[in-house]
C-alpha cells in the first residue's frame, strides 16, 4: 500500500473531508488541456501562479457521491529538468516545493501515438513515489498510426494504474475518476524499484540527502542535489546539501546524461512488452502529406499571409457589429441618464467619467474574446506551431522568436489581447521584447485618426490610373510601424540584460478538428481578466483625464459660464452655437485646456498647434479620442454634422500667422506621431499586468513617446 511517510506529497487525509486535491501534468499537446475541459466544464479558475505570470488554471469536479476534487492543471513540461519559467512551476509543485498547492494525486497525462516520449516524464515522476494515475490519450490517432497498447502489460510495466480516456468524446472518464479514488485510498502500491540505478549514479551522496531531508524518494534527492538552489530551503539546508554536493564531487551534468540513457534502455523494454508498432517505412499518415505543402519554403508562407489575412480581417468584421452596439448602448444610457438626472458636478462625473470609463473598458472585450477564440481554433488544429515555426527565422534575427509573430500580428487588431497572448512565448527576454514593440503595430483604434487626416492633407488620386494615393499611405503606416517594431526589438536586444539560452524546440502536432466546446471558455477567460485587472487601472486614468477636463484653474470656469450666460440672453443669439462655443471655451480653460497651451512651445517644432496639444492628452485615453475632441475644439457636433463638416473646419483653420493648420507636413507629421505614439492607456494597464511592475510601462512610454516625437519632428522638416 502506498505509505504516507514515503510520500513527498499530501497524502490521503483530504479525502477524509470530501476534498481531493489533483495535479494534472503532462507533456505539451498530449490533451492534457482537454482532459481538464472535460473534468471540470465549466467550473473553472484562471489567475496566476504567485510571483509569475503564468496561467494558474484551476477547477472542480466531482469523483464520485460526495467526493469533491479541485484539479489544477499545471504547465506542460518535457521532463523533470526545466528550463522554462512555466516548467519551473510546475516542477516545484511536483517536488513538493510549492508553499501553496500540495496534491494528493498525479494525473499524468501520456500521448499513446508519442508514448516513447511522453514516458520519459511519466517514468520520472512514478520515481518520485508519489501516488500516480496515468491517464493514456489519443488512442485513436495511435489506432490509425497502427500503434497497439496492451494496457493491462503497460500497467505492470509501469506499477501504477493506466486509464485510456478520451475527453473530446468524454470516454474512459468514469474508469479515471474510480482509478483515481482508489489511488488516493492507497490502494494501490507504490513500486518498489525505481526505472534507473540510482547507486550507479550518486549513492553516497543521496543517502546524505535523505539523512537531511527524511521522506523523499532517492530520485527527489538527486533533484534536491541539481536544483536545490531554486528551492525555498532554509539557508542551514542550503548549505548542508551545497556541501554534500562539493565532498561526492557531484557532477549534475553527468548525472543527468546518465539518468537519461538509463531511463530510455527501461523505456525500450516497457516498449517491447506492452507497445506493438508498425513498421517505420509504413505510409506517411496526412499530417506529413499537408506539412509538405503548409511548411514549403514557398507555398508555405503564401498560405501564412493568407492565414494572418483572414485572421486579422476576421477580428475587424465579427468584433465590429458587437463594439458598435457596447457604443450605442452606453451612449444611449448616457443620454437617458443626462434627460433624468439633474444637471450637476455628480450627473457629469457618473456620466462623462464613470460611465465613460466602463464603455472604454468593455468597447475592448469583443475584439479580445475573437481574438483568443480563433487563436483557440488555430491551436487546436495544430498550425499555430507551423506559423511559429515558419516566422521563426524573420524573428529570431531581431532578438525574437516564432512564438513572437501571433502577438505582432493580432496588434494589428489591438495591443491589449495581443500582448496577453505573449504569455506563450517561454524566453523572459524575448517574451518582454515581443511585449515592449507590440504596440507600434497600427491598431484599430488608429484608423479613425488615420482616415481624417488622410482625407485632409492627401489628394485623392491615383497612379497608374488604379493605386489610389490615399489607400498606399494608408498601407504605408501600417508597414512603418512593423518594421520599426523590428528595429527597436534589435536595437533593445542589446540593453535588457536576462542572461537566459534561447531555445526553439517545437513540437509539430498532428492536425485535429478544434475542439468547440472549449472555444467559449477560453474566450470568457480572457475577457474576465482583462475586465477585472487591467479595468480597474483604465477606469482610475478615465476619472482622472475626466477631472482634468472638466475642473480649471482658480475662477476661470466660472468666468466661462459667466459669459456664456450674459450671450445667450442677447437678441438673435444663436443657441446652439453658443452652446458649442462654451464647451470648447470650457476645455481650453480646463487644466487639460491649460496642459495644451503649456505644450505648445514642444509640439511647435512639429507643427502642431495647442488645440492638437489638448488632442494628444485627451486621446491617451483611446487614441480613437482624437476626433472626438477636435470635433469640440472645432465647435463641430459629431452627430449633427457629421465628419464632413469636421475636416471643413479642419482644413479651414488657420494660425495666428494665417497658414493652415493642417497642411501636407503637419498632417504626416501627425499621422506619423500616431503611428508611434504611445497613445493608449489600455495598452499599459496590460503591460503593467503582464510584467508585474510598472518600470515597462515607463520605459514603453518614454521611447515610444520619444520616438514618435523624433520621426514627426523629421517629416516635418522634410516637408514644411
Amino acid at each position: 500500500m502506498f505509505c504516507p511517510c514515503n510520500s513527498t506529497f499530501a497524502g490521503y487525509n483530504e479525502l477524509k473531508t470530501g476534498k481531493l486535491h489533483i495535479a494534472l501534468v503532462g507533456n505539451p499537446n498530449s490533451g492534457k488541456s482537454s482532459l481538464f475541459n472535460c473534468l471540470t466544464g465549466l467550473n473553472q479558475q484562471v489567475g496566476n501562479f504567485p510571483g509569475v505570470t503564468v496561467d494558474k488554471k484551476t477547477g472542480s469536479t466531482s469523483i464520485l457521491e460526495g467526493l469533491n476534487a479541485e484539479i489544477i492543471d499545471l504547465p506542460g513540461t518535457y521532463s523533470l529538468y526545466p528550463k522554462r519559467l512555466d516548467e519551473w512551476v510546475s516542477y516545484k509543485v511536483l517536488l513538493n516545493q510549492d508553499k501553496d498547492i500540495k496534491a494528493d494525486v498525479l494525473v499524468v497525462v501520456a500521448d499513446a501515438s508519442n508514448l516513447k516520449r511522453n514516458l520519459l516524464f511519466c517514468t520520472q515522476i512514478i520515481d518520485l513515489k508519489a501516488p500516480v494515475v496515468i491517464a493514456l490519450t489519443m488512442m485513436d490517432l495511435a489506432n490509425r498510426k497502427g500503434i497497439k497498447i496492451d494496457i493491462p502489460a503497460l500497467e505492470r510495466e509501469l506499477g501504477v494504474p493506466v486509464v485510456a480516456v478520451n475527453p473530446r468524446k468524454n470516454k474512459g472518464i468514469i474508469q479515471l475518476k474510480k482509478a483515481i479514488e482508489q489511488t488516493a485510498q492507497h490502494l494501490y502500491h507504490i513500486p518498489a524499484r525505481d526505472f534507473i540505478d540510482n547507486n550507479a549514479l550518486c549513492s553516497l551522496a543521496i543517502d546524505e540527502v535523505k539523512e537531511e531531508i527524511p521522506h523523499i524518494s532517492d530520485y527527489a534527492a538527486i533533484h534536491y542535489l541539481i536544483n536545490h538552489e531554486g528551492f525555498e530551503l532554509d539557508e542551514i539546508v542550503q548549505q548542508k546539501i551545497q556541501r554534500i554536493e562539493d565532498r561526492n564531487k557531484f557532477n549534475a551534468t553527468k548525472t543527468q546524461a546518465e539518468e537519461i540513457l538509463q531511463r530510455y534502455s527501461r523505456i525500450r523494454h516497457i516498449m517491447q512488452q506492452a507497445v506493438s508498432e508498425p513498421d517505420p517505412l509504413q505510409k506517411s499518415l496526412f499530417t506529413e502529406k499537408l506539412d509538405n505543402l503548409l511548411l514549403h519554403r514557398v507555398w508555405g508562407y503564401i498560405i501564412l499571409l493568407g492565414v494572418l489575412f483572414l485572421l486579422f480581417q476576421s477580428v475587424f468584421w465579427l468584433a465590429q457589429y458587437p463594439m458598435d452596439w457596447i457604443e450605442i448602448g452606453f451612449a444611449e444610457l448616457s443620454q437617458s441618464l443626462s434627460n433624468v438626472l439633474p444637471e450637476s458636478r455628480w450627473t457629469d462625473l457618473l456620466i462623462n467619467g464613470v460611465i465613460a470609463g466602463l464603455g472604454g473598458i468593455l468597447i475592448f472585450v469583443p475584439q479580445i474574446m475573437i481574438l483568443f477564440g480563433l487563436i483557440t481554433l488555430l491551436e487546436d488544429t495544430g498550425y499555430m506551431a507551423r506559423i511559429s515555426f515558419l516566422s521563426d527565422r524573420l524573428m529570431r534575427s531581431v532578438g525574437l522568436n516564432g512564438k513572437s509573430v501571433m502577438p505582432m500580428i493580432s496588434g494589428f487588431a489591438c495591443a491589449v489581447p495581443a500582448i496577453m497572448s505573449a504569455r506563450n512565448i517561454e524566453n523572459r527576454k524575448e517574451r518582454l521584447l515581443t511585449i515592449l514593440i507590440t504596440p507600434l503595430m497600427s491598431c484599430s483604434a488608429r484608423l479613425p485618426v488615420y482616415t481624417i487626416l488622410i482625407g485632409l492633407v492627401i489628394p485623392k488620386t491615383y497612379l497608374l490610373g488604379f493605386l489610389g494615393v490615399q489607400g498606399l499611405v494608408m498601407m504605408g503606416l501600417y508597414l512603418l510601424g512593423l518594421v520599426m517594431a523590428l528595429i527597436v526589438s534589435y536595437i533593445a536586444k542589446w540593453f535588457i540584460r536576462i542572461n537566459e539560452k534561447s531555445f526553439f524546440i517545437l513540437e509539430l502536432p498532428t492536425y485535429r478538428s478544434p475542439r468547440w466546446n472549449n472555444v467559449l471558455p477560453t474566450m470568457i477567460s480572457k475577457a474576465k481578466i482583462f475586465v477585472f485587472d487591467a479595468g480597474k487601472v483604465i477606469m482610475i486614468i478615465s476619472l482622472v483625464l475626466w477631472a482634468l477636463s472638466s475642473f480649471g484653474p482658480g475662477n476661470s470656469m466660472q468666468q466661462v459660464t459667466q459669459r456664456y450666460e450674459v450671450q445667450k440672453v442677447q437678441p438673435g443669439a444663436d443657441i446652439n452655437q453658443l452652446r458649442k462655443n462654451y464647451q470648447t471655451d470650457l476645455l481650453e480653460n480646463s487644466y487639460a485646456g491649460r496642459m495644451g497651451k503649456a505644450i505648445e512651445p514642444v509640439i511647435t517644432p512639429l507643427g502642431y498647434d495647442w488645440k492638437i496639444g489638448i488632442a494628444l492628452i485627451t486621446s491617451f485615453a483611446a487614441r480613437e479620442v482624437f476626433v472626438g475632441t477636435m470635433a469640440t475644439l472645432y465647435s463641430v457636433g459629431d452627430e449633427d454634422e457629421g465628419s464632413l463638416l469636421l475636416k471643413e473646419k479642419m482644413k479651414a483653420a488657420v494660425k495666428p500667422d494665417g497658414t493652415p493648420v493642417f497642411n501636407l507636413a503637419s498632417g504626416l507629421s501627425l499621422m506619423i506621431f500616431y503611428v508611434f505614439a504611445m497613445q493608449c492607456m489600455s495598452t499599459l494597464a496590460v503591460v503593467k499586468r503582464e510584467t508585474k511592475s510598472w518600470k515597462w510601462p515607463v520605459i514603453q512610454l518614454i521611447y515610444m513617446t520619444g520616438l514618435a516625437y523624433l520621426m514627426s519632428w523629421v517629416v516635418y522638416q522634410l516637408f514644411k
